[in-house]
């Protein structure tokens, strides 16, 4: 579970509702049902005329990515690609195909297999840049998806805060409508901005961080195939792929060490 994603949410909604208990000594006021139908109606409406509906429910899924975190590791995928390096340089590449059941990931499984096949290394590399590619183009538009909710949101808040004023000049002889009218249109606005840069925007940022985490990971992955199959030298591999991840100390010397009991 990420707890940065959640956390940051409920401070969010949080200083919003504790500054408004703080002035106010009640946030009930703030709970307007036509000014929430207005903005997350509204918002949802034009996503939908702006996506098709299986981006809709792909992007509703993807949320779980959000909250519930299950980062690559790549400790472990670089001190694999090693192992696999020193057994393909001592006994041949043609050796990995009999350890490809025992690999765990199957991304790496798979491009093994696919370039045990295969003796071209620009093809194979070729194959790799397109993989990356296409995976990028999909994980973007989830992405997308949120960071245009947060495009819409305030704009339906001003819709909303158009309406309330509408209300406001047609009860001008009414005092009791007329303070309703007014604190709809504020309210609107304040629905509309609090979506967009609390819930739609970070939520489009987190999953741009997930994208590119794991654009990163498999950018490894590849790399190190490429790597043995060009039989290089499992401690340059090594160093190379060490490149690609951001570790502690203590990661670091993890992969250290491993790669030399091995």
């Amino acid at each position: 579970m990420d707890l940065s994603s959640i956390i940051g949410i409920l401070i969010g909604i949080c200083v919003v509702l504790g500054t408004l208990f703080m002035e106010t000594g009640s946030v009930s006021v703030i709970l307007q049902p036509e000014a929430a139908l207005i903005v997350f109606g509204g918002t949802l409406g034009a996503g939908m005329v702006n996506f098709s509906s299986p981006t809709l429910i792909n992007s509703l899924k993807d949320i779980r990515n959000v909250f519930f975190e299950d980062p690559p590791d790549f400790a472990t995928a670089i001190n694999r690609i090693c192992e696999l390096a020193i057994i393909a340089r001592q006994q041949g590449q043609l050796t990995l195909q009999e350890l490809l059941t025992g690999i765990d990931d199957p991304y790496l499984a798979k491009n093994l297999e696919l370039s045990i096949d295969t003796n071209n290394h620009q093809a194979l590399e070729s194959i790799f840049d397109a993989q990356l590619q296409m995976e990028e183009e999909k994980g973007l538009v989830t992405a997308v998806f949120y960071e245009t909710l947060g495009g819409y949101a305030p704009t339906f808040g001003i819709i909303g805060a158009v309406i309330g004023l509408i209300q406001v000049m047609r009860s001008v002889e009414s005092p009791s409508e007329l303070g309703y009218g007014i604190s709809t249109a504020f309210i609107a606005t304040l629905y509309g901005v609090g979506a967009a840069n609390i819930i739609f925007l970070p939520i489009a940022g987190k999953l741009r961080y997930r994208l590119r985490e794991k654009l990163l990971y498999k950018k490894l992955v590849t790399q190190g195939i490429l790597a043995i199959s060009k039989s290089e030298n499992p401690v340059l591999i090594r160093e190379k792929l060490l490149s690609y991840m951001c570790t502690s100390e203590k990661a670091y010397n993890y992969i250290q060490n491993r790669f030399t009991e091995s």
